[in-house]
Formats: C-alpha cells, structure tokens, sequence
C-alpha cells in the first residue's frame, strides 16, 4: 500500500488546541464495521463488561524541552527523546551548527552539559552537574506539545498533558487516549468488575515523524522500550480464557502487548524494545477493542488503526468524524475500535 492510501482532508479548525473544558468531556465515536454510533466518553463504562481487561500506558511524560547555549554563544534547543541513566539522554538539537563531541552547552543558564556522540539522528548528551537528569528536566524543561498544536505551553498543560494514572517517568508525548480518564471513571469500571492493568511504553518524538517513503514497506519504524508486567499477563490470559475481552487504551498500549506477543503469538512479560509497524493485513494476538483519538493524515498510527477495524471501515469513519465536526489529535475526541476478524 501507498502512503497516499491513508490521506484525508481535515479542516484546521478541527485540531484540537486545548483540552475540553473538563477532563472526560470528549465525545466518542463507535465503529463496529460499517456500524456507527456518535457518543459521549461520559458513557465508556457501559460499554464495558465485567471480567473485561483494560490495558493503561502509565508512561509519564517528562518536560523534555530545554533551551540553551554553545560556548561560543550560539542558541541551542534540546528535545530529550530517552533517558539513558541518571546523568546521560539521547536528544534531538536544533542549532545553527550541530555540536561536535566534546562541545560544552549550557541550559537555562544553570545546567551544564557535553556532547558525548551522534546516535543516528540523536545526539548523546552528559549533564556534568550532579543533579538528577530528571530533576533538571523537571525544574527547567518545558512540556514538549505536539508540533500541531500551535502555541506555548500555559499551566493547565502540566496537568491535562498527563494521564490521571501516569507513574512511570520517561514519555515524550502522552499516550492521549488516556487523557479521557479521570479518578471517578477508574472507580466506576472497577466498581463495576473491569479489570484495570497496566503496562509502560515510553512514548518517543518518532511519533510524530512524517512518513518520507512512498510505500509504506519502506517505511522504518523509530524504537520505544516497553515493559509489561507478569500481573497484566496474568489478567489478559484469564479473560480471553473466559471469553472476555481485552481493551487496549491507546495505539501505545497495542504496541507494547502485540510487541511483547511477536513470534509465537503468545504474550510474555517483560522488558523490551520495540520498532513494531503494525499495517493492514497484521495479525492480532492479543487486543480485541482499542480506544484511540483520531490521527493525522499520512500517519503510521492511522495505519495501524486501518489494520485493526478496516482499511474502508476507517475511510468511512474518519469521513464521518469530519462531517460531524469531532475534534482531532491530542487534545481532541476518541474513538472505540473494535477488531475486524
């Protein structure tokens, strides 16, 4: 298939550039096949069942964007796109020059770093102060919004840029299908006998890298580490045993669990890397229903979203979503997917 397959017109006025006005206030789009059912999130529970499974992305983004300076003076931008220890990070930089090894830069006027190597794109960077990298990016980075939203970050980001659940620190993005959730909805579905689990995927900027190929098997997927615990395996395997089903929250919560099933389409807990590229005609082995917001045009996710309920079903769906005004990408409307056997 073509790149081309997956393009659609969306209007600009459909981009989401702020959350709704309180979190969960989404509306929700229902596609089962040609099927359609325009909603709200307000009533996810009740198309929830108990000994169902929902899987969260605890993954915490992290305030990854730093601004500085070379020695000569020259500006520096730097997107943190993996923490590698306490003291070390992979970064995406924009500079009038690219640094060299062993260039010295300087951020928010207090943080000092050197260029270690290229990785690739990347470029390793070692903080020589003693603090934590986490600590500095907490105290003088900036939340790294989607390039589509077309604004600074204000305080209100530093909330709803972030799950409810989020723990596990180390995101670049956030795993938006998630933003819908709050505390009381999480009541509910517990309260209700849905089973909640979690697994963690580290959400890179490669998410939002454009697809620069023609046809999309030339397309090389960046990487992400996942983690998924003994305990999420456990409840995944006790459900299908019973017929219920299991719901990914978020295209990063499916990667990790159909990451973590390649080969022998067996899941396993564990810690991993993962390029997965999920297109139509993949084989699911694990996810029977997924939660997501609507993608961009051109995207690898809307790809893998079309390899889930159908390259048409998806066509139609998203044709209807413009029709009917929802509201598209990070801060916008989710959709509830369910698997086209």
């Amino acid at each position: 298939m073509l790149v081309s397959d997956f393009d659609y017109h969306l209007p600009d006025h459909l981009i989401a550039q702020h959350p709704p006005a309180e979190r969960g206030g989404s509306r929700l789009l229902g596609v089962d096949g040609a099927r359609l059912h325009d909603g709200y999130f307000a009533t996810f529970a009740e198309m929830m069942q108990a000994g169902d499974v929902l899987v969260f992305n605890d993954t915490r983004v992290i305030k990854a964007r730093l601004f500085g300076e070379k020695a000569s003076g020259g500006k520096i931008e730097a997107l943190v796109e993996r923490v590698l220890n306490d003291h070390e990070v992979l970064a995406h930089v924009r500079s009038s020059k690219s640094p060299k090894p062993g260039t010295r830069l300087l951020f928010a006027g207090q943080w000092q770093a050197e260029m270690i190597a290229r990785v690739g794109e990347l470029f390793q960077l070692r903080f020589l102060d003693a603090a934590n990298v986490f600590d500095i990016l907490e105290e003088s980075g900036k939340l790294p919004l989607p390039p589509y939203i077309e604004r600074d970050t204000d305080g209100d980001d530093d909330e709803r840029y972030q799950t409810v659940y989020a723990r596990e620190k180390g995101a670049v993005a956030a795993p938006t299908a998630g933003l819908h959730f709050t505390d009381q909805m999480l009541q509910t579905l517990a309260a209700k006998g849905v089973v909640l689990a979690n697994v963690t995927l580290h959400v890179g900027a490669g998410t939002f890298q454009p697809v620069r190929v023609d046809n999309i098997a030339d397309h090389k997927m960046h990487s992400e580490i996942y983690d998924i615990p003994q305990s999420t395996v456990d409840a995944i395997n006790a459900a299908h045993q019973v017929g219920r089903k299991v719901l990914a929250v978020g295209t990063t919560s499916m990667r990790a669990l159909e990451s973590a099933a390649r080969g022998d389409g067996v899941l396993k807990a564990g810690r991993g890397e993962t390029d997965i590229f999920i297109t139509p005609g993949y084989r699911f082995n694990v996810v029977d229903r997924l939660l997501t917001n609507f993608h961009l045009p051109k995207s690898t996710l809307l790809m893998l979203v079309s390899a889930f309920a159908g390259y048409a079903e998806m066509r139609a769906a998203y044709e209807h979503a413009v029709a009917q005004e929802y509201r598209f990408f990070s801060y916008g409307d989710a959709m509830l997917l369910n698997r086209k056997d």
